[in-house]
């Protein structure tokens, strides 16, 4: 027979009651729980196994009061929203960066910062909506960055333009070095009239990876090269294509700053009866999906993206739990990867 008497809810479990479930301190609990990497692999799966055992659900509310932190990163892409939805750079970076937060309790927020970033995204990121940010793709008019920095942990993926200064934090690839690696592939393989499609010259890429070429054909005692600038996709790269075969029509070799750009480059060259590499030899920048989907598909400098994406948002958890030993710059090995074009 019923009374009407409600039952009392079970008690949820407490920070408290996993660690003495666990034999650890909640100190060392919270650390987990935040996915500190200060904590040993078997400490964490004695702990994760306390937590799944007693059902424990951090309380997000009660945590962001308490501590006065939203537990939520930003993903900051000061480009245009069709620019990332349409390179598979973006996807491979976004990939590992929720790789990396899915060991942790934070929650990720994009932002596709391109028609007013300097008033919409800063309200947010000032609003405590936040406890850091991620940067990709930035620009050098991208100043307004410069004072969220110093309100909230930054990493950039990617070197950021001198007026961010020497203390920011980033993780990258040595793209001069990479775009020499490539050039001088064109070079070995007899290749001497060559032309490079850039990227953009107020992004640090754009800028290092055509240092990297020129300073291969300098030291090959080579002229400079037909160059041709672009915005890392492959529409501008195709009308990059268009102008340097107008300048140079002789090239017999090509190197391009992004895969997606070479597959728009490879679009024009088809058009006017150019064979690929017989005629014009390519070397691309990325490993991307675009570089094996390709027409031909691409030789090219692969980078690590998705480990890039991975590294990044492992910087910013440690600079949010306060770790002092972080590193400001994490520069990570690029290779040549040989295929059709080259």
């Amino acid at each position: 027979m019923t009374t009407g008497t409600r039952q009392p809810r079970p008690a949820q479990p407490t920070l408290e009651l996993v660690a003495e479930a666990a034999g650890v301190s909640r100190a060392t609990v919270s650390r987990v729980v935040n996915g500190s990497t200060k904590v040993s692999p078997e400490i964490v799966a004695v702990v994760t196994a306390a937590i799944e055992r007693l059902n424990y659900v951090p309380n997000r509310a009660a945590r962001s009061l308490a501590s006065r932190q939203t537990q939520a990163v930003a993903l900051v892409v000061p480009e245009d929203i069709t620019k990332f939805f349409g390179d598979p750079y973006f996807a491979a970076i976004v990939q590992g960066i929720t790789r990396r937060l899915d060991e942790s309790q934070y929650i990720l927020n994009l932002l596709v910062a391109s028609s007013d970033p300097s008033h919409k995204t800063m309200r947010y990121l000032r609003s405590g909506n936040v406890d850091g940010a991620l940067v990709v793709s930035h620009h050098t008019r991208d100043e307004f960055l410069s004072d969220i920095g110093s309100q909230i942990p930054l990493v950039f993926g990617g070197r950021p333009s001198d007026h961010f200064g020497p203390d920011t934090y980033y993780v990258d690839v040595d793209n001069v070095a990479g775009a020499q690696v490539g050039t001088q592939h064109l070079l070995d393989i007899g290749r001497r009239r060559l032309g490079s499609i850039t990227g953009p010259i107020d992004m640090p890429a754009g800028i290092d990876r055509l240092t990297g070429f020129q300073r291969t054909l300098e030291q090959a005692g080579l002229p400079s090269g037909a160059v041709e600038h672009a915005d890392f996709t492959a529409v501008s790269a195709a009308a990059a294509m268009r102008r340097l075969l107008e300048r140079r029509s002789d090239l017999d070799g090509l190197f391009v700053a992004s895969d997606l750009m070479a597959t728009g480059a490879l679009d024009v060259l088809r058009e006017q009866g150019y064979a690929v590499p017989d005629d014009i030899a390519i070397v691309a920048f990325d490993d991307s999906p675009a570089a094996i989907g390709a027409a031909v598909p691409l030789t090219t400098i692969s980078q690590p993206s998705a480990e890039m994406g991975f590294a990044m948002a492992d910087m910013l958890l440690r600079l949010l739990t306060g770790d002092t030993d972080v590193p400001r710059r994490n520069i990570m090995p690029t290779r040549l990867i040989r295929r059709a074009s080259a």
